[in-house]
């Protein structure tokens, strides 16, 4: 089983850091865009390339942004400051029907943000500078887009992303896995490459460097911040997947005009705010899962076994990033039942990779990791 790195503490600041990696980048690459969403950690990649571009005489710059039509005001005001006051920047700004995960309701499971058919229900009006179409767009995720975007014509392409490992083990296992300074870029079977230059940062960083330096940011945040949600938990994509459906109610509470629309525009969408957070919509795991006489490690192994073979790699995969984390912290063995108390890890906890989907799993799993760091912290245990 491949293992991780653990974590060096160094002297140079995570600012430096991605000032670092921006530079490699830009010289290293033909062409370099930003993946813009309006949020938080794409906020910091957009100013950090920015300023790499500006000092390498490497503009405009290239940003791109897939516009996910539910979202909060503040952040379509935000997107449109950055087009009418930034010239440095060639803002792309597609409003497309690209695939999403609807986790509301299991008879309609996908939705379409802008899709020309569901024009009435549209939540808001396209922007001005709006692209609607592009050669070789089709109705897939927006991975599937960027070769269209950026075919082999433009050179190397590095694609600067606003990742980081704090925010799920799935993300700190893609670069720990690595070993030198390019552990933070990935390059793709299309031949392009994702780069996360902040991927160390932690969510006191992203809001220290907008403070720190002056620069703009979306409104949005000083919404959920006065709603009482925490740095940690705001968001400013649409909350119809899994895990953002938990955080759904709160739209109605600060954007409540938004919400109406919102609730016509995906199945379930109504229903899930009310009951995202009740046992109609838990993914934890309860005892009757488990057939008599058998252990929650046997049934995880068999459950893996049953599901098809895409599924089943992406669970797997989780399972090992988690056990592989599980192993640099201590030497013993993953427990059935109970959840270590170092990692917070068990085989009744991993069964969820094998009944839930390893990528759903993954975030799910750092809220225990976390949960068990805290629980260390006030016990004294090490």
């Amino acid at each position: 089983m491949a293992r991780t790195r653990k974590k060096q503490h160094v002297e140079t600041s995570c600012y430096d850091l991605a000032r670092e990696r921006l530079a490699y980048v830009f010289d290293r690459f033909d062409h370099v865009t930003v993946a813009f969403s309006g949020g938080k950690d794409s906020t910091v990649c957009l100013q950090l390339a920015l300023e790499t571009a500006r000092a390498k005489g490497r503009l405009p710059l290239d940003v791109h942004t897939f516009d996910e039509e539910a979202i909060p005001p503040e952040t379509v005001e935000y997107m449109q400051r950055i087009v009418d006051t930034q010239p440095d920047i060639k803002f792309s700004w597609y409003c497309v029907p690209i695939q999403h995960r609807n986790a509301c309701s299991n008879t309609e499971p996908l939705w379409w943000p802008w899709a020309p058919e569901a024009r009435a229900k549209w939540v808001r009006e396209l922007p001005p500078t709006a692209i609607t179409d592009f050669p070789g767009f089709h109705r897939a995720g927006i991975a599937e887009q960027m070769p269209a975007l950026y075919p082999p014509t433009r050179g190397t392409v590095a694609i600067v992303m606003g990742i980081r490992t704090q925010e799920s083990l799935s993300r700190y296992h893609a670069v720990a896995s690595k070993d030198g300074f390019r552990a933070f870029m990935t390059t793709l079977p299309d031949g392009l490459t994702k780069c996360y230059p902040i991927y160390d940062w932690a969510t006191e960083d992203v809001w220290i460097a907008p403070s720190k330096f002056g620069w703009d940011y979306n409104r949005a945040y000083d919404v959920m911040e006065a709603a009482g949600l925490t740095r940690h938990d705001q968001r400013c994509a649409p909350p119809y997947g899994e895990q953002p459906i938990r955080r759904l109610h709160t739209y109605k509470t600060c954007w409540p005009e938004l919400w109406a629309k919102m609730t016509d525009r995906v199945a379930g969408a109504a229903t899930a705010a009310r009951y995202a957070n009740t046992e109609l919509y838990g993914i934890g795991v309860q005892q009757e899962d488990l057939p008599a006489g058998t252990t929650w490690r046997q049934w995880t192994m068999m459950t893996l076994r049953a599901l098809p073979l895409g599924q089943q790699q992406e669970a797997a995969f989780a399972i090992r990033v988690v056990i592989s984390i599980h192993e640099s912290r201590t030497k013993e063995p993953v427990p059935d039942l109970v959840p270590h108390p170092l990692t917070g890890v068990c085989w009744k906890t991993l069964y969820l990779a094998a009944k839930i989907g390893g990528n759903k799993f993954g975030r799910v799993q750092q809220k225990m990791t976390n949960a068990a760091i805290r629980e260390r912290k006030k016990t004294g245990v090490r």
